[in-house]
């Protein structure tokens, strides 16, 4: 079994539709069910565009499209220049098999070595142990329960935002 993370390309538009509607991921999600390939190209092609500062992962498994994750900033404000928001799915049939973890793992050492972020933040339902598990094996804590907070099959779900948080980088050999 290799899992192989690296960068999305536009190309990934399909496989990663495929993966945001699957039964067992779209639930976990903020997005409508029923991902459009043309709109997810779209999407992507935005993403990708040179001087962006949005990181988009692609994860195969055995060569196989089977997660989907990114870093994307908070906002235009410069005071939240430091803070990235973080959101990943995993295929059903992967799940379980360190594709999440590899996914975290590219992230946050992005957003730690190259992009110095000092925040991560991400929203996740209450009823998502393995996520909430999953973000905790990388610092994450919870910081709030939003009450309500999306429409999930007919009935309003509670969410916690998480984050991780990081010291200030190093000045070394800086006077």
């Amino acid at each position: 079994m290799t899992i192989t993370i690296r960068r999305t390309s536009p190309k990934d538009a399909a496989a990663i539709a495929r993966i945001l509607s699957d039964p067992s991921v779209q639930p976990g999600l903020l997005q409508m069910p029923y991902v459009d390939e043309t709109i997810m190209q779209s999407r992507l092609t935005e993403l990708c565009a040179p001087g962006k500062v949005d990181l988009p992962l692609t994860a195969e498994l055995d060569g196989d499209v089977v997660g989907s994750a990114g870093l994307h900033p908070v906002g235009m404000a410069q005071r939240r220049r430091h803070a990235l928001m973080l959101g990943i799915s995993v295929i059903g049939t992967a799940q379980g098999r360190g594709v999440g973890t590899a996914l975290m793992a590219a992230m946050c050492d992005y957003a730690d070595r190259w992009y110095g972020a000092l925040r991560l933040e991400l929203t996740v339902y209450t009823d998502n142990a393995a996520a909430i598990a999953l973000y905790r094996k990388f610092g994450f804590e919870i910081e709030g329960t939003m009450k309500g907070y999306s429409l999930r099959d007919g009935r309003y779900i509670d969410a916690h935002a998480m984050a991780r948080r990081r010291p200030a980088p190093a000045a070394d050999g800086i006077a």
